[in-house]
């Protein structure tokens, strides 16, 4: 007997809510209470199935070997979804991961960027990879850390290690002149004032002491970047390094950073120790982060 094209086709997950979905559409042009009517049906329906849906887990985990069972299926996406639907399981990890990214993506996109998560490793360690203004960014550290970093261990504490991927880098024209970190503009932070903007050569470091503390600072062009006077490799002073072509090559064991964004050419792993920096009127302030 020939299968028919109905029966052949698979079932996705994609395929099912496109169906809802178009459903949806045409209810929306519906009149108030008739749109009422429906929405009613509806959690009729939804609370008819969730019933039955609870009794079934609550039978099966009277056996382990179905609850193992159980446990099997909720990978299915199909499976998941309608029991994440009516709350019968907990989001996954990697869903609650997504809901801390989600929280941070607004602010990042009104900067030019975003963030994505490359991977979740359990039990306690998750990969994410900043992208557009926000990959290469003198204030990536600082986003990271004060932005994606907390809102995953805020919605996921049993996350203790959040891991930075390489991303996309913005082209010159896409970074925001004398770019800060969006987390920092929301923060009540000290900011220290170390020179005059046109005072800074540029292409060219300047070491300032601030607080005890020795920053270096480089004007790109209308961009200026500031990073704690320390290698990443084992803490020597980088005040004399040689600055070529927008790298800085450590004087003593020839690590290579690029200025943009602090990341390190010779070992990608490390990077430079970033502080947030502004310009107001003229004044280039930096505030330690």
């Amino acid at each position: 007997m020939p299968v028919s094209n109905s029966a052949a086709e698979e079932v996705t997950l994609e395929k099912l809510l496109k169906d809802i979905e178009s459903l949806e559409s045409i209810v929306s042009n519906w009149d108030e209470q008739q749109r009422m009517t429906v929405r009613a049906l509806r959690k009729a329906i939804d609370d008819l199935n969730k019933e039955a849906l609870a009794r079934v887990i609550r039978g099966l985990k009277k056996n382990p070997e179905a609850l193992s069972s159980l446990k099997e299926l909720t990978a299915d996406e199909v499976v998941y979804s309608v029991l994440r639907h009516h709350e019968l399981i907990k989001p996954s990890l990697q869903e609650r991961i997504e809901q801390a990214l989600d929280s941070v993506r607004p602010m990042l996109q009104g900067h030019g960027g975003n963030v994505e998560l490359v991977a979740v490793e359990p039990p306690s360690k998750a990969v994410v990879r900043l992208i557009g203004a926000c990959s290469g960014c003198p204030a990536s550290e600082l986003t990271l850390s004060e932005g994606v970093e907390k809102a995953i261990k805020e919605h996921c504490p049993e996350i203790t290690v959040i891991e930075k991927a390489k991303g996309i880098c913005a082209t010159a024209a896409d970074m925001p002149i004398n770019f800060i970190s969006p987390f920092a503009r929301g923060q009540e932070k000290q900011w220290i004032f170390v020179a005059n903007f046109d005072e800074l050569p540029d292409n060219e470091l300047v070491v300032r002491e601030i607080s005890g503390e020795s920053v270096i600072l480089v004007r790109l062009d209308s961009n200026i970047v500031c990073y704690q006077n320390a290698c990443a490799h084992l803490g020597m002073a980088l005040d004399m390094g040689e600055v070529k072509d927008g790298v800085l090559k450590c004087p003593y064991h020839a690590f290579e950073y690029v200025l943009k964004s602090g990341e390190c050419i010779t070992v990608p792993e490390v990077q430079l120790h970033t502080h947030a920096v502004r310009v107001v009127d003229n004044r280039v302030e930096v505030s330690f982060s």
